[in-house]
């Protein structure tokens, strides 16, 4: 990500009822590199031309002023005519980010890789698409070709904006299926595929880190070139938009664990459909993690996790299992008091602190014990010049138990359903070769 210098941000929100919290606009903000110098809120219903009422305005103008800041971020989303009209209000040249703009400014610093990059453009254009129909409406309507101030009417830029999202669709349709591809040859390779899921500063690039501690992964093989070595483990939202995949370091068996983009609240459905291809990674593992922070409030977390799972039991059909991390953060009695009350959301939930490694030795045996049974084989081999190397490969992508040799090799082992298969196609061909 490049380096950007910090700019003077004021942080906006309205609510409807009750006491505007601006915890998560400032993190966000931090996370796109604005530092937060001050906040203006107001408790009333949406003003259609300002979105917040015309004194509140004056407020926030004069907070801009002060604070010398050239950007105010809104914890709403606004409208383009609400947009203009705030503008108008502020000292010139201050820009206004409401909470999806910025959203979508983050994820433009995140993205690395084509296909972050091609989600972060889909996400722009679906955001630009209403404003253009609504642009183009308003402007037909009044027989126009100015939107009240807003600027010159393209009658072709709607038509534009929906071919992109097409070229755009499908080009990532022909990645996730490269990528689909390299899922299920690792699988055939004898690697099981676990998923972490959950909010952003849930700790998920931590738990990752420490399943994988010290263990180097050889991308050389062939088996798996997007591995990475590495996964950032930073204090702020976002720090993961792309998906980091890692050999874990499990005793029982080979397992890659993949850390997925966080979920985070109030995404609206076009921005959840645009990333759909990185929840790929989340519905197509044979187990999900989804990681929360228990040191949130319990009424926090149970919205979370009632969020994550609207999301991925849409179309997943791998076991969930709940991990309540940063257990180093709460004592003994509040850690049961939230499991006790998440438990029709989270029914046998992991406690583990990621930060200490607290109880991940208990999370790599519940993931053993969730991952989908091993199946059982005996084979007899004719001994020939290449049935070493059958052996060989059955050894790297199966639990050996006992391998004998005489006129022929009896080799017993248990694996993945796939290997075993590709294991008894193999000793077909050596029996077929010997004939």
């Amino acid at each position: 990500m490049t380096e950007r210098h910090t700019e003077r941000a004021v942080v906006a929100k309205r609510v409807d009822s009750g006491t505007p919290d601006t915890t998560e606009i400032r993190e966000l903000a931090r996370a796109a590199g604005y530092e937060a110098v001050g906040e203006v809120t107001q408790t009333r219903t949406e003003d259609p031309a300002m979105h917040v009422g015309e004194g509140k305005a004056a407020t926030l103008a004069a907070t801009v002023a002060r604070e010398d800041a050239s950007v105010v971020v809104f914890d709403n989303q606004l409208g383009p005519y609400q947009t203009y009209n705030l503008g108008n209000e502020l000292p010139e040249g201050v820009r206004i980010l409401d909470r999806f703009r910025l959203i979508l400014e983050i994820f433009g610093q995140r993205a690395q890789t084509r296909k972050a990059q091609l989600q972060v453009e889909l996400a722009e254009l679906r955001y630009e698409l209403p404003r253009a129909e609504a642009k183009a409406s308003l402007a037909r309507r009044d027989e126009r070709p100015g939107f009240m101030g807003l600027g010159e009417y393209d009658e072709s830029r709607e038509e534009d904006i929906k071919a992109q999202i097409s070229r755009i669709r499908d080009e990532l349709e022909r990645i996730e299926e490269t990528e689909q591809h390299r899922r299920e040859q690792r699988r055939e390779s004898g690697f099981d595929l676990v998923a972490l899921a959950g909010y952003t500063n849930a700790g998920k690039s931590t738990l990752l880190r420490r399943l994988a501690a010290d263990v180097d992964v050889d991308e050389n093989e062939g088996v798996h070139p997007d591995l990475d070595t590495t996964a950032e483990s930073e204090d702020r939202l976002f720090t993961t938009l792309g998906t980091t995949t890692r050999k874990a370091a499990m005793d029982q068996r080979d397992v890659l664990v993949t850390d997925t983009v966080g979920f985070i609240s109030d995404l609206p459905h076009w921005l959840v459909e645009s990333f759909k291809s990185t929840l790929d990674s989340v519905y197509r593992a044979d187990l999900v993690l989804l990681v929360v922070d228990v040191s949130e409030p319990v009424e926090k977390i149970r919205e979370k996790l009632v969020t994550c799972h609207d999301t991925l039991y849409e179309r997943n059909e791998a076991p969930i299992v709940t991990v309540l991390n940063k257990t180093d953060k709460v004592d003994d009695r509040e850690l049961e008091r939230k499991r006790e009350a998440l438990s029709a959301l989270a029914p046998g939930p992991v406690a583990v602190s990621a930060k200490t490694g607290g109880s991940v030795d208990t999370l790599c045996e519940r993931i053993h014990r969730e991952l989908p049974d091993y199946e059982r084989e005996r084979l007899v081999l004719p001994m020939t010049d290449e049935t070493m190397s059958v052996v060989s490969w059955i050894h790297d992508h199966a639990n050996v138990e006992t391998v004998d040799y005489g006129d022929q090799v009896v080799i017993e082992f248990e694996a993945r359903p796939p290997v075993v298969k590709q294991s008894r196609a193999k000793a077909g061909d050596l029996v077929e070769a010997s004939a």
